[in-house]
């Protein structure tokens, strides 16, 4: 049958399809709007299906804060080129979740895709923008945080490509320039990398291996073995001041650890703020 234009016009401004899929599916389903909608969205479930097994590894790293900065959440997208990552389809689509996420308290992932937006369930608007755009998407992690006595600060990177949020506590009243110091951990946690806030927090199987690396590498440098433990917990303490937050050397003044950073900020305002947490993104790392 002959499809109007005008027709046409309407379809491709409620789905984003193309002219031409847009008029296909018109065709196909008789000039029926709404079935053909549904004609689109299968479209792009089936693309969907037939991508399943392609690689991920652009895509983009955004956050979301809340005004009083109590709450916060991080989203990572995923597709499979740059090109798409930057196109209008694919940040309008991670930005949608990145809304959905920070508007619900979800468990895990499958309760995300779920969700509705609108009369859609977030799966739906995937399957809709992988008909248009041809490649894999998928949500790859994400998180949302909520702190009472303290504050969350979000930082992402130029680029999109790599977010952070650090949740500080604190208990007593901290001056107006507060975000600005905070700001500072969050590019350093971007900068450098760390595993853990404290040591203790460290893995203990990990030290184990470090441990038994080091040993391994001083025998075999011909130290004899009554100080192979000495040798090791020296270079454990270096381990230490890389994974870890804390001991890690301050980026912006390498004379002193960010502990030393906070601690002086804490006596020079008469605060007690400390890190509580940090989530780390960074595109197509290990997720989690």
């Amino acid at each position: 049958m002959a499809v109007s234009a005008d027709l046409v016009k309407q379809l491709r401004e409620k789905t984003g399809a193309g002219m031409m899929d847009c008029k296909k599916a018109l065709e196909e389903t008789g000039g029926d709007f709404e079935k053909a909608v549904e004609f689109l969205r299968k479209k792009g479930a089936a693309v969907a299906a037939k991508r399943a097994e392609r690689t991920t590894n652009e895509g983009l790293v955004v956050t979301r804060l809340s005004e009083d900065g109590k709450t916060a959440a991080i989203v990572e997208v995923n597709c499979e080129t740059d090109f798409v990552a930057k196109s209008d389809a694919f940040v309008e689509l991670t930005q949608k979740i990145a809304d959905v996420v920070f508007s619900n308290d979800f468990q895990n992932l499958d309760e995300l895709l779920n969700a509705k937006v609108n009369d859609l369930t977030v799966t739906d608007l995937i399957n809709e923008a992988v008909g248009k755009i041809g490649e894999k998407i998928q949500v790859s992690r994400f998180k949302k945080v909520t702190i009472q006595n303290g504050a969350v600060v979000d930082y992402i990177h130029p680029g999109s490509k790599l977010g952070v949020l650090v949740i500080f506590e604190y208990s007593k009243p901290v001056p107006g320039e507060f975000r600005t110091f905070a700001r500072d951990i969050a590019m350093q946690v971007a900068a450098m990398r760390p595993m853990t806030v404290t040591r203790d927090q460290v893995d203990k199987t990990l030290i184990e291996k470090e441990i038994e690396i080091y040993k391994t590498q001083a025998r075999n440098e011909g130290k004899p073995e009554q100080v192979l433990e000495k040798i090791a917990q020296g270079k454990l303490e270096k381990f230490y001041q890389e994974v870890c937050l804390l001991e890690q050397p301050f980026v912006k003044d390498g004379s002193k650890s960010v502990g030393e950073l906070i601690k002086s900020y804490n006596e020079a305002n008469s605060t007690d703020v400390r890190v509580k947490e940090f989530l780390r993104y960074h595109l197509a790392d290990e997720k989690k």
